[in-house]
């Protein structure tokens, strides 16, 4: 592989595992972090890395950079993730802006683009399932809205003749990340987590599978503009999961005391939506619908690993219980 390669959000969950990958296959390249970064997050990017500080929705600063530096690939996963207070043109400009500069600039340098997206293009809860690459967009919040305009801006240029990727990952799992996964954990922890008394399936995604993922791609030669959905080999019933992470927490399985009809569920999701709550909103659905994706091209091309969510899951479990200190 070439060193000439670029990542952005290198100190991100996704973005700081891509690095360690590249590291170890002794691959040197650049990788941009926001300003003002604290030195833990940047103590824990590889030694071989050229660190260059940019904010993507510094518009003129990242087209002043990209202008005079130039890669062979460039691996875009930087992005402001919805529940962060900025202002709407900040998101606007880190994650739809920067993408439309890095597109460009990749075109003209004749270079190769893998772009980050997120299966949240379907929407939290996709119309068709499993969803698939040519699934109907569902613009339900504002991160996926810019997830949908930043593809849209990808094809664009690909029909100029940009070689590019892109990897929808779904909701990522593993070691250090404090996202769905982990809160998942700790209601559970605190049996603070109800559940619907229907079958629910989710489709979580290893987050070694889809660092390895980049890191093919990156490493491949071209083969032709592709979309790649991206999760576990397969669904798990959400409360065969709980029931796991219990068991590994307590010994126990999830009480069944906390399984609750599913119409409550819909009856709390209309009144946060009609009330203005969207977080929790969102919330809700995750865990009263099914949402899953069909991965099945990535396998075949990319040769992954068959991560299975269930043992797998175990990584964040333990490491719950490392950060709190909880013994069974």
């Amino acid at each position: 592989m070439d060193n000439d390669i670029l990542l952005t959000g290198a100190t991100g969950f996704i973005g700081s595992n891509v690095a360690r990958i590249l590291a170890q296959k002794r691959v040197s390249f650049t990788v941009f972090v926001r300003p003002g970064t604290s030195a833990k997050k940047l103590q824990r990017l590889p030694e071989r890395t050229n660190i260059v500080k940019i904010d993507l929705a510094d518009t003129e600063g990242l087209r002043g950079y990209l202008a005079e530096n130039r890669f062979s690939t460039v691996i875009h996963i930087g992005a402001l993730r919805g529940g962060r207070n900025f202002p709407a043109k900040t998101y606007y400009d880190a994650n739809v802006k920067a993408t439309e500069q890095i597109a460009d600039v990749c075109l003209k340098n004749d270079a190769k683009l893998i772009f980050c997206s997120s299966v949240g293009v379907y929407g939290a809860i996709p119309q068709e399932l499993p969803a698939h690459i040519n699934t109907t967009y569902q613009s339900d919040n504002f991160y996926h809205d810019t997830k949908i305009k930043a593809e849209s801006i990808i094809q664009r240029y690909a029909i100029k003749g940009l070689k590019n990727i892109i990897i929808r990952p779904a909701i990522t799992y593993g070691v250090e990340d404090q996202g769905f996964p982990y809160k998942l954990v700790k209601l559970v922890h605190k049996r603070l987590l109800f559940l619907p008394d229907s079958t629910i399936r989710i489709h979580l995604a290893n987050i070694e599978i889809i660092a390895d993922a980049f890191y093919k791609v990156a490493e491949d030669e071209f083969q032709g503009n592709r979309i790649y959905n991206i999760a576990d080999r397969y669904p798990v019933k959400l409360n065969e999961l709980v029931d796991f992470i219990s068991n590994r927490l307590t010994g126990k399985p999830y009480p069944q005391s906390r399984y609750i009809s599913i119409k409550h569920f819909r009856k709390m999701a209309a009144f946060c939506r009609r009330y203005g709550f969207p977080d929790m909103y969102n919330r809700i659905q995750l865990i009263s619908n099914s949402w899953f994706y069909d991965s099945s091209e990535a396998f075949n091309n990319l040769y992954l690993r068959h991560a299975k969510t269930i043992p797998d899951f175990k990584t964040v479990v333990d490491w719950y219980k490392e950060h709190h200190r909880i013994r069974k």
